[in-house]
């Protein structure tokens, strides 16, 4: 019998957008997430002929051997993503929708797609994704007033706040699990107000975003700024949610998180707001990604730190990215 495996990032773009796709095509299908950092979630997919694929904010160029292998054995496979593709297959049964226009995410592509059949939860992504300015608009062109606006964001970042962590231990919910509180409900705000799972990671984001902020900068100029974390696990869970703070509340320079791993460190970088963006562009010569917006490395060597630093210092994110 056809199965359906729904593919996504932990991440609240990731889980808003297969949301949308689930309240509109209702099916029983399996989910195959991770955490934020868990992004070859494809070669954890066996499907063959007749099996349908949804894949929805998944690096296609950090999965593209098997997504072809996928293709190959003869599954439908629907793609959504808004980061660098690299090289887009061209099969018959891959139905690609692909845009890394800064002001999208997935949760927006999908959005897009259904045409604003479940835009409640694309806007909890769009929040969750730091793209604030894009849910706003949308938000109030769709009739939500500043109330309703405050709790969506506040659902979008506390979802996305479970996303980051080294392991399954470090975080407060599973990815997968907190799947099911958000899928029961097809308003996000009545998932607000009737289960107190996202209320409880609200308050818990909080409290680790507090200690994140009085954690020593590293470095700081004109144009950036660097702040080094210690390794523990509520540093696990802020790393990319403290960088998006940071930019909200210093959006004229450049954000930048470390935390230790493996004798290096795992880097968050958010661009500064208002410009073309490229952190995706910086992050790649370093073995990260991303998009214009915001990027990552998931080892940053010790010895590659002071690269790293001159090259963010040369960045200029005025210009179109490369």
């Amino acid at each position: 019998m056809p199965r359906r495996i729904d593919v996504c990032n932990g991440d609240a773009d990731g889980l808003c957008a297969v949301v949308q796709w689930r309240l509109a095509h209702p099916a029983q299908a399996e989910l195959v997430t991770g955490l934020k950092r868990d992004i070859e979630l494809l070669e954890r997919v066996q499907a063959g002929p007749g099996d349908d694929v949804l894949v929805c904010d998944v690096s296609m160029q950090r999965n593209g051997a098997a997504l072809r292998r996928l293709l190959a054995q003869g599954a439908r496979v629907r793609y959504f993503d808004h980061h660098h593709p690299g090289e887009v297959p061209v099969h018959p049964h891959l139905q690609a929708h692909l845009d890394g226009d800064p002001r999208l995410c997935t949760s927006l592509l999908m959005d897009r797609f259904l045409q604003g059949r479940h835009r409640a939860w694309a806007l909890v992504g769009a929040y969750g994704d730091n793209l604030g300015a894009e849910a706003d608009r949308l938000a109030q062109a769709g009739g939500w007033d500043a109330t309703q606006r405050a709790v969506l964001r506040r659902l979008g970042e506390a979802i996305n706040y479970n996303a980051y962590g080294d392991t399954l231990a470090d975080v407060h919910l599973a990815p997968g699990e907190l799947f099911e509180h958000m899928l029961g409900h097809a308003d996000p705000l009545q998932a607000w107000a009737r289960d107190p799972v996202f209320a409880q990671l609200h308050e818990r984001r909080c409290a680790d975003l507090e200690q994140g902020l009085r954690a020593p900068l590293r470095w700081e100029s004109a144009q950036a700024v660097v702040r080094e974390l210690p390794d523990t696990p509520w540093s696990r869970r802020v790393v990319g949610v403290l960088a998006n703070e940071m930019v909200l509340r210093d959006p004229a320079r450049a954000q930048v998180v470390l935390q230790p791993r493996h004798g290096g460190y795992l880097v968050s970088l958010r661009a500064p707001q208002g410009t073309a963006g490229g952190a995706d562009t910086l992050c790649r010569r370093f073995g990260g990604g991303g998009r214009a917006a915001a990027g990552g490395i998931d080892q940053l060597r010790d010895d590659q730190v002071p690269a790293f630093l001159a090259a963010l210092e040369q960045t200029d994110w005025q210009a179109p990215p490369v």
